[in-house]
Order: structure tokens, then C-alpha cells, then sequence
């Protein structure tokens, strides 16, 4: 691994060793070494849990950070280009990790500097540093990834973590639910390569039926940032708000997992039960940025 830029750069080994590097930092039976490491955090949109969490997983370490959020009152205000900011940072950083509304954009990025790259987010693309921390949820909660029945419910169109999600999962032998409204339906080419893999999944518009079967339910808000017309949005932004009665029929080692941050399309009531795992699930996120961060430096 020189960089992690979106999940069908890693093949199932990869996945499962960092996986596997995660659970030892957090059961503290390892703790790699970042001192005199530096993080350069550049993020180009707003976050709250992927930049904390990253600064947190750096710091614990050892590391140090630096950060850019948003553009103002940087170079790029007076024209500087996206690749002569890189390359500047560059210099005073051993690793960037970067978030860009732009698809493709960590790539780029990637090509123009000599240091590793993590994406955290690429507008509506991937997101692969939080598909990680997805997996090693699911594998902490279900003991494997291999066979499980999954549903994603929500944005499936602009959801750049379900998009990660299903790409991680595929060399699991998966079945997947698509369950969406039909303006935010999974894109063609994600559902093509998954026919080119025979992997197995439906597309429906409502997830009651199919909850006793599913291993795992991954919701995702609708994104009101990802629509040019607003009244589109209104249309669409409450098609699934999940309850507690809902869940009845589960078994009993089904989770929810939700990137956060959720609006209401999961209810409090749902909050209290033994299968919400979205609050534990954003924890997950500190160990397995951990282990991303210190494979990619080489730091053992």
C-alpha cells in the first residue's frame, strides 16, 4: 500500500490485515510508534467525525497534525492551484490525508506528491477510510465478513460510503438489498460490476420485508448538499425514517450501522436497542485510522 484512494485498490488481504491491525491497537497489544510523524489534514469540505477522528488516531500515537479546513484565508483564495498547494504541503508533512468536493480529486493528488495519500471523501466517489472502519465493525459484530446479508438504505446514488462499501465487500461473497428511492437508486456502473462478479442483490423500495434475513443494515442520510434542485430534495427526504417496531423480527446478531451524521432517518427510539452500533461504530473509526496511517508509514 502506497496510498489508499478508493477500496478496489485493496484486495481482501489488504483488508483483512489492517482489519486484523486495528483489533491489536485497540486491545493495546501493539502501539506503533508516530513521534516525530507529521499528518497534514486537508480538508477542502467540512467534517466533524473524519477529521476529528483522524487527528485523534494521529495524536494518540505520537504524531503531530496540521491542518487546512476549508480555503479561507489560505493561498487558494489568491488563485494558487490545487496542485501547487499539494506540493507545498508536501514539504512540511510526512502523510496528507484530504477531503475534496471533486471526484478523482485524491488521485490527482496522489500523482503530484512523493508522500501518502489518504482520501477522505472525494465528492460523491469514495471513501474508503470509512468503509474500513465499516468492516471492522461489521467483522467485531458478526465475526466475519464472508456470506453476510446486507442492506444499504438511503442515498445510494451520492452515498460515496456505500459505494466504498459494496466495492470492500464484493470479495466476501455478499448479498446485497438496494433499498432507495428510485431518484437515488445505486449508479449502473457499481450495479454492473457487480453483475461482472455475479454478486448477488436486489433492488427494492422498502426494507420491512426483508429485515429478519439481513446480518447487517446500513443507512445513510439524504444528502441535501447533493442536489442542485432543492425541491427535488424535498421530495425524497424523508422516504425512509427507521422505528424501533420496525425491528422486531431480527436476528440476534443484527446491527445498524449509519456514517453519521443522521437527520431522522433513524429514529431516537432505535437508539436504546442491542442492535444500534452507529455511536460505537464512529469509535472504530480512531483504531482503524491507526492502522491505515501507521501501514501507510511503514510504522510497525
Amino acid at each position: 500500500m502506497e496510498n489508499l484512494i478508493s477500496m478496489r485498490d485493496l484486495d481482501p488481504k489488504h483488508i483483512l490485515n489492517l482489519i486484523d491491525k486495528a483489533g491489536k491497537i485497540e486491545k493495546k497489544e501493539i502501539w506503533p510508534d508516530m513521534r516525530g510523524k507529521v499528518m497534514a489534514s486537508l480538508f477542502f469540505e467540512p467534517s466533524t467525525r473524519t477529521q476529528l477522528s483522524f487527528d485523534t488516531a494521529m495524536k494518540r500515537l505520537g504524531g503531530e497534525v496540521i491542518q487546512m479546513s476549508g480555503t479561507k484565508g489560505t493561498s487558494v483564495e489568491k488563485g494558487e492551484t490545487l496542485s501547487d498547494t499539494v506540493k507545498i504541503i508536501n514539504q512540511y508533512s510526512d502523510i496528507i490525508v484530504v477531503r475534496h468536493p471533486l471526484e478523482g480529486a485524491a488521485r490527482y493528488i496522489s500523482e503530484q506528491v512523493r508522500i501518502p495519500v489518504v482520501n477522505a471523501g472525494d465528492g460523491s466517489n469514495q471513501h474508503p477510510s470509512q468503509s474500513m472502519l465499516d468492516l471492522y465493525s461489521i467483522f467485531k459484530t458478526q465475526g466475519t465478513l464472508s456470506g453476510l446479508t446486507i442492506a444499504l438504505v438511503g442515498d445510494l446514488k451520492y452515498g460515496r460510503t456505500v459505494h466504498s462499501l459494496v466495492y470492500a465487500l464484493s470479495s466476501f461473497a455478499p448479498k446485497f438489498y438496494f433499498i432507495s428511492p428510485e431518484l437515488l437508486s445505486m449508479p449502473k456502473y457499481i450495479t454492473e460490476d457487480l453483475d461482472k462478479l455475479n454478486i448477488r442483490y436486489e433492488v427494492l423500495s422498502n426494507f420491512e420485508q426483508v429485515v429478519p434475513e439481513l446480518d447487517i443494515m446500513y443507512v445513510t442520510r439524504i444528502q441535501r448538499e447533493r442536489f442542485a434542485d432543492p425541491q427535488e430534495y424535498e421530495r425524497v427526504k424523508n422516504t425512509y425514517i427507521i422505528r424501533a417496531a420496525q425491528l422486531k423480527d431480527v436476528k440476534s446478531s443484527f446491527k445498524i450501522l449509519h456514517p453519521l451524521p443522521r437527520v431522522n432517518e433513524i429514529h431516537v427510539d432505535v437508539d436504546v436497542l442491542p442492535s444500534a452500533y452507529y455511536f460505537e461504530q464512529a469509535g472504530n473509526g480512531v483504531y482503524m485510522r491507526q492502522s491505515i496511517l501507521s501501514t501507510l508509514l511503514g510504522v510497525e
